[in-house]
């Protein structure tokens, strides 16, 4: 035996059923009887699906108002007018006032949503430092360059946190109010902002460094908010369990959107006296409006929200799984025409023969 037979023999594999693959398989053989019943089968399944979630989710109750104020179209018109082209905005206020004529169920969600923002894009999508996000010291220090424009101040300070996805954070604030009968006076509606981030982003994809003498600030030291920020991260948020690269909101805006049109939770209502929902009656949104979108064309609105076994309003997985579904019976019958039509005629030849 050679030298080259005796390699070649030892590249070889085993000889057992499973490498040599001479294990028992299933091979079937696709005929009329199988393939058309699985269409209709397959597609009346769909359609019953389908015919399911469309009905859950029409069913499922919202409110939205745009406040984007474009001229004359609300009264946050005069806050959108005196932001354009200042950056930072000024701090202004508007309101809207919507009436309840019956219960709406809860638990309530109230989302922002932001269009034609597409936080889809590639340089946008990767302009972030997930090891300073993370909390490590050397990151914070010393934050990546897809962090650029935004990696380094005018000072030369480390940007904490960089990146364009940072810099622009979503910072309008609401406030609900509920009136107290005809003419009455208003309480404030109790907003459950806790819990509004995904679990994994929130216990593993964001820490914040460790504490300098027992002080986030002290941690930070040395390092500057993004531009278009007006205070440090680390003052994000009064309670020390929501502040620096753990407050919620931020860790919901870092959660970048697939599509220019998308929202995010803002809170739930769900305490007190409004834990089933919002009573029928007379309503206050209070909007701090700081999130300049005419200079890109953009809108913003603000809505509430119920939500389905199925999770939040969203017709498309229905009309989805319908067309599917419909696309199978349709498929499922022209396969059935074509069989039968072949069918026939062989039947004719061989009456022939």
């Amino acid at each position: 035996m050679t030298w080259s037979a005796t390699a070649r023999g030892a590249h070889q594999p085993d000889n057992t059923a499973f490498t040599q693959q001479r294990l028992p398989a299933w091979q079937p053989l696709l005929s009329a009887s199988i393939t058309l019943p699985l269409f209709f089968c397959v597609g009346l399944a769909f359609i019953g699906l389908g015919l399911g979630l469309y009905y859950s989710s029409n069913g499922i109750k919202e409110l939205g108002y745009d406040y984007t104020g474009y001229p004359g179209t609300s009264n946050c018109s005069l806050c959108a007018t005196a932001g354009r082209g200042r950056s930072p905005p000024p701090a202004c206020s508007c309101a809207w006032y919507f009436t309840l004529p019956e219960l709406f169920q809860g638990p309530v969600y109230l989302y922002y949503e932001l269009s034609n923002f597409y936080q889809n894009n590639r340089r946008y999508g990767v302009s972030r430092d997930d090891a300073q996000l993370s909390g490590l010291s050397s990151a914070l220090r010393h934050p990546v360059n897809e962090c650029a424009p935004y990696q380094y101040s005018a000072a030369r300070l480390p940007i904490a946190p960089c990146g364009a996805i940072a810099n622009s954070l979503f910072n309008d604030s609401f406030s609900l109010w509920h009136q107290r009968g005809p003419g009455g006076s208003y309480v404030e509606v109790p907003l459950d902002r806790t819990g509004i981030a995904w679990w994994t982003d929130y216990h593993v994809k964001f820490r914040n460094p460790p504490l300098v003498n027992g002080s986030l600030a002290l941690a930070f030291r040395g390092t500057a908010p993004p531009p278009n920020w007006h205070r440090p991260v680390y003052e994000l948020s009064p309670d020390p369990n929501n502040t620096g690269f753990i407050n919620q909101d931020f860790v919901v805006w870092m959660r970048t959107a697939a599509l220019p049109t998308f929202r995010k939770l803002y809170a739930r209502i769900r305490q007190g006296n409004y834990s089933a929902g919002l009573p029928r009656g007379a309503y206050r949104v209070n909007i701090t409006y700081n999130y300049p979108v005419l200079g890109f064309g953009g809108q913003k609105s603000v809505i509430f929200s119920s939500i389905s076994w199925m999770g939040g309003k969203n017709p498309f997985l229905g009309i989805a799984y319908l067309v599917v579904g419909s696309l199978c019976i349709l498929t499922g019958f022209v396969m059935l025409i074509v069989y039968i039509r072949y069918q026939d005629q062989n039947e004719e030849d061989e009456d022939e023969e």
